[in-house]
Parts: C-alpha cells; structure tokens; sequence
C-alpha cells in the first residue's frame, strides 16, 4: 500500500498557481503599458492623422468636445483647426448658368455615365422624386433626387422660437413627399433645442428670422424662378434678389461647378451629414448620411464634394450634420441617426427642407 504525501502536492499546486497568477500578472502589465503607449503615440506622437481626426471631430459635435479638450489645450486646438479647412468660392453663385430642362420633352435622353442614369432614369409610377441608395467608406445614406425644383421648400418649426421639431413632425404637418433637415440653429451651452435658426430663415417669401451670421457658407436658398443660389448676403440683399426659400448654414461645397479647397480633413472631421445641391439642368439633390457607428463614423467634406459631383450638382451646400441628419420619404423616417446617448434617433430641428406634392405648389 503506497503512501501520498498530500500536503506535499497541495504546495505544489498552490507555487503552480502563484506562478500563473505572476505571469497573468506580468501579461496585464505589458499590454497596459503597451495600450498606454500607443495612446500616447496616437495622441501625441509625430504622426498628426488621429489628433486632427480626433479633434476636428469632437469639435464639430454638440455634447463630445470634451474629447479633445481633455488631451489638448486651446491653442492646440485652435492651430489643428486652422490647418483643417474649407476654402470657399470668395463670389456667390450665378442663377443665371442654371438653365432647367424639361426631360419630357426629349425623344431620347443618352446618359454620360453612370451616376447621370441614375439620376435621370426615373422610378416606375414616380415623376416627383428617386432614392438611391449611397454607400461609401465610413459611410452610408441616401439621395434624393428631386425633378421639379419649384416643389421645393423651406419649412420651419410650428414653435419657432420656442422649440424645435422633429423632421418626420414637420413633414407630416407640411404633406411632404421628401424632407432633411436644413440649416443651423443657435446651440447655447450645446443644449440648445432647435428653437431659433441660425442667421436668415425666409419661408414662401416670409422673413422668419434675419439675424447676422459670420460662420462658414451663408444664405442656401431657392429664388422665385426656384434656382438654387448660394451666397453671403444680407437680408436688403436676399430680398432683392427675390429668394423665396432659404435657410443659413454651410460651407458651401460647389460654387458654379468649382469644387471649394478643403485642407486636411476640411476641419469637420467624420459625422452624419446631410447636403443640398442642385444641377445644371435644375435637378434638386438632398442628401444624407449615417455615421457614428463602430466601423461607420461618417462623412468629411471632401466625401460630400465628391459624392455632389459624381451626381451632377452645379452648386452644393452643407446643411446641419450630426444628430440632426435625417431623411423623411412619405412620412417615415429612412436613415439612421443616432444622438449623443447612442439612442438610435435625431433631435429636434428648427428647418428644413421638403418636396411638397404638386397639388400644394401654389400654397406656402
């Protein structure tokens, strides 16, 4: 009958564990140093891609900037801004180049390519409007292909003043076939709640606010021969011009077909987007854009130039992006915007822009 000595294995047992509680230990320690190190590279290091991307970013959003003032100070923050831009066309756009063509009249349309039949190939059964489906990388959405610019209008929230609405509130409210969100709104604290657009909102020809703006891009609106017009004017100005609808944000993305200069990432980092344009031949593009999503952040600038031109635009605009972005088609809601929270929903906006069917193209 043999004999086990069991205290002797218990102590092995217990060195044995001890010795892989050590090197776990040891294991931890090194990734930590090593997650850490590479933090610091990203954040600090020589190479600038992530700070600028981290920074333009954060900076663009409405509750986030605390991600890059965290690691950066003001004048750090300032000089990355300043070397992430957009350069804007310096004269307005000319109304007068947009000559809008009557496709129906044409026996025989060729396409040019392959973006010009998308666009100029219409659906089944619909002469007012076409969703394509825009995919990209670090992006995904949808544009609007609008046929009949004198359908398109600006609406603004019934609480103007107030507080905000939501896309799909007002598209309901205003019988639209397509709606997005339009310009910007004054955000004080980032907690503002869509009540008082930015700069001058005209509705149908009605002032609805008219104060100053000095940030990027200015007036994106429709005159009364429903051509796009984009443009730093005041509102003695916009008047004369016999601008019908319009809101302020920006910047402008296309000017007359010359695309602006975009240094570095254009300085508005990644996000939900959304964008207006119009073609040569009056054809109204809306677009919008998901993002900020694990693999999927969003858009720059650079993406929404190229996406305006690949279709067509002759002049372009950024609207209000992030939480705001949104897409509403015949009363539901289509893409997928997500808020400060993660909450897969948008805010409350103070303007936008619509399809109104054709029975209402008389009304305000």
């Amino acid at each position: 009958m043999k004999c086990v000595n069991k205290g002797l294995d218990t102590k092995k047992e217990n060195k044995n564990e001890h010795k892989k509680l050590k090197i776990f230990f040891i294991i931890f320690c090194i990734l930590g140093i090593l997650g850490m190190c590479s933090g610091l590279f990203l954040l600090y290091g020589p190479w600038n891609g992530f700070r600028d991307w981290l920074v333009t970013t954060a900076m663009t959003t409405m509750n986030h900037k605390y991600f890059a003032t965290w690691f950066y100070d003001d004048e750090t923050i300032n000089y990355i801004l300043s070397k992430n831009k957009v350069i804007e066309s310096t004269a307005p756009s000319n109304p007068d180049l947009i000559e809008i063509t009557n496709y129906e009249e044409q026996e025989e349309i060729i396409y040019a390519n392959e973006y010009e039949r998308q666009v100029l190939e219409k659906e089944p059964g619909n002469n007012d409007y076409k969703i394509i489906d825009i995919k990209g990388n670090g992006y995904e959405g949808y544009l609007a292909v609008i046929y009949d610019p004198s359908r398109v209008r600006t609406v603004v929230s019934s609480k103007l003043g107030t507080c905000g609405e939501y896309l799909v509130d007002m598209a309901k409210d205003h019988n639209a076939l397509v709606a997005i969100n339009g310009g910007g709104f004054v955000d004080p604290n980032n907690k503002g709640n869509g009540s008082t657009p930015l700069g001058i909102t005209i509705v149908n020809g009605e002032v609805k606010t008219s104060d100053s703006y000095n940030g990027a891009g200015g007036i994106i609106g429709f005159t009364e021969d429903n051509k796009l017009v984009l443009g730093k004017y005041n509102l003695e100005q916009v008047q004369a011009m016999k601008i019908r609808d319009c809101v302020t944000f920006g910047p402008f993305l296309i000017v007359d077909g010359v695309s602006s200069k975009v240094l570095g990432n254009g300085g508005w980092g990644e996000a939900p987007r959304t964008a207006i344009g119009q073609r040569k031949d009056g054809i109204v593009l809306f677009l919008v854009l998901d993002g900020r999503r694990t693999g999927m952040m969003g858009a720059d600038m650079d993406d929404l130039i190229k996406i305006m031109q690949n279709y067509g635009a002759y002049n372009a605009a950024n609207l209000d992006g992030g939480t705001s972005s949104a897409m509403v088609v015949n009363g539901e809601l289509i893409n997928d915007p997500i808020d400060s929270s993660g909450a897969h929903k948008t805010r409350w906006i103070s303007t936008s822009f619509i399809l109104i069917p054709e029975s209402n193209s008389e009304k305000p």
